[in-house]
């Protein structure tokens, strides 16, 4: 597995992509506020429901969850996806490249953290059953999601899978080098 200096540029690639997302939309996008729902996001408080800007916002405290979800699964997380999910707090960004559309999965606040953490575990859990090499999920297909990407845990090579069956193809070497050919698409306000 390689080295926790690899996951330095999937952080640098995460930054130039919400970078160049920002860039095609200057305007924050807008969501319903959600007292119940906190989030560094949030670009102001308002009332329950009252639409409200939000913007990707890098993570201040390192969360343990992939520790726990390493020692949860007998073995260590790739760096790459521990830095992808642990990089910003946000709301899912839209993306396409070549293949087609896609929204990269991200983690709004502490709570969804740990959510994810039991998605994941439940994944690990099934490509387990199905002894196949773990995999760790980043992003679904648009607009169906009925496929999602991965990244293959020992290796870091970035794959199309589809839930409960073998990975499909191999989509990029890297998780860096795959976010890198990434087209920012625009956010979706939420009413």
């Amino acid at each position: 597995m390689p080295d926790i200096t690899m996951s330095h540029a999937v952080a640098v690639a995460l930054d130039h992509f919400i970078a160049r997302q920002q860039v095609l939309q200057p305007t924050a996008p807008v969501t319903p506020f959600d007292s119940q729902w906190p989030s560094a996001c949030y670009l102001q408080e308002a009332n329950d429901g009252d639409p409200v800007g939000w913007r990707p916002v890098k993570q201040a405290e390192a969360s343990d969850m992939f520790e726990r979800l390493g020692e949860a699964l007998e073995q260590q997380i790739h760096p790459d996806i521990v830095t992808f999910y642990s990089r910003y707090w946000s709301d899912p960004l839209p993306a396409s490249c070549e293949e087609g559309e896609l929204s990269l999965l991200q983690v709004w606040n502490a709570e969804d953290m740990e959510r994810l953490r039991s998605n994941l575990v439940g994944h690990a859990l099934a490509k387990r059953k199905q002894r196949q090499p773990l995999t760790l999920f980043f992003a679904t297909t648009e607009p169906d999601g009925n496929y999602f990407l991965s990244i293959e845990n020992e290796s870091g090579t970035i794959w199309l899978e589809q839930p409960g069956k073998k990975p499909i193809r191999q989509l990029a070497d890297s998780l860096a080098a795959f976010i890198d050919r990434l087209k920012p698409e625009p956010i979706q306000d939420l009413e």
